[in-house]
């Protein structure tokens, strides 16, 4: 995978480390263990790990996993939305992880898109054929699938460059006194917590969230939510920042949300983009999954 830095980012093992942790958890000494190895370079070349990273720098890392994992085809269930020789994009149901890392090494999206399809692009290795952006693990809905290295390229670009409009559903806690906003905040990783995310200042990136009210209830709100960036967990951590944090999540709401079998009520709804090869205009829908409708129903009464 290739990062180019825009802004400073100090040691090269600590940015290492910290970057790799949602798909790997490796330790800060394993990552020095790879810089030595030559399996992170800076700008082509093999730096020391206590390298302080500059704006402008392109890291270049080949993650070298302690115990080998493998992708295998499995018989995973999802639905395929749209399909033709470039990309496809797909319906990822609630509880499916996107790719195998070291704590889930199958039964993941990227095993059955193995199954079921037969060229996926390479750009993003091999535990990752595909994948050009991620949903949490609990978020349903809309993903896009790159089958060509072309379009995968085309597709990143197009995500930097906010050319995809992305729109998800959010049940949160509380009523907003504002029907619309903008959540501009930062989110960089958590000192204390390395699982989450938080706004913050220290070593993060600029995130902005556009949010509109869809309905409200008694203690709840029912939220369309618009990224203009594309951070990790950015909606969940933006709506926690204002005090309304989507139902059911487990790190960023309340310890009464863990109990909740469903998980957190966000849904990606609708992509729309162009073709990264054609430039023809692609528009998705999805309804939210039978669990999340149930719990509108319920609030209604």
């Amino acid at each position: 995978m290739e990062i180019k830095l825009t802004q400073n980012a100090g040691r090269l093992d600590k940015f290492v480390a910290d970057y790799l942790k949602d798909e790997f958890d490796f330790s800060r000494s394993y990552v020095q263990k790879l810089i030595e190895e030559g399996y992170i370079t800076v700008n082509t070349q093999q730096v020391s790990a206590k390298y302080n990273l500059l704006s402008g720098d392109t890291v270049v890392i080949n993650p070298k996993t302690p115990e080998a994992i493998s992708a295998i085809p499995q018989d995973v269930k999802f639905e395929i939305i749209y399909q033709d020789s470039d990309i496809l994009v797909v319906n990822k149901p609630n509880g499916l992880i996107v790719h195998p890392a070291a704590g889930n090494r199958d039964q993941t999206l990227v095993n059955g898109l193995l199954f079921h399809i037969k060229d996926l692009s390479s750009i993003a290795g091999k535990l990752r054929p595909g994948i050009v952006h991620r949903l949490d693990k609990m978020t349903t809905g809309l993903l896009m699938v790159a089958k060509t290295d072309q379009a995968h390229k085309k597709l990143t670009e197009m995500l930097a460059n906010n050319q995809i409009y992305k729109e998800y559903l959010a049940l949160v806690h509380g009523e907003l006194a504002s029907e619309s906003g903008l959540i501009d905040a930062p989110i960089g990783r958590h000192k204390a917590d390395r699982k989450k995310m938080t706004v913050t200042d220290h070593n993060s990136k600029p995130a902005k969230t556009h949010f509109e009210v869809v309905k409200k209830f008694e203690h709840y709100t029912l939220l369309k939510c618009v990224l203009e960036t594309g951070r990790t967990h950015q909606i969940r951590v933006h709506l926690s920042f204002i005090n309304h944090p989507v139902v059911g999540d487990p790190l960023y709401a309340f310890k009464e949300d863990q109990k909740d079998t469903f998980g957190q009520y966000l849904h990606a709804q609708r992509l729309k983009f162009k073709h990264p090869i054609t430039g023809e205009k692609l528009e998705f829908y999805v309804e939210i999954p039978r669990e999340f409708s149930d719990k509108i129903r319920e609030l209604e009464k």
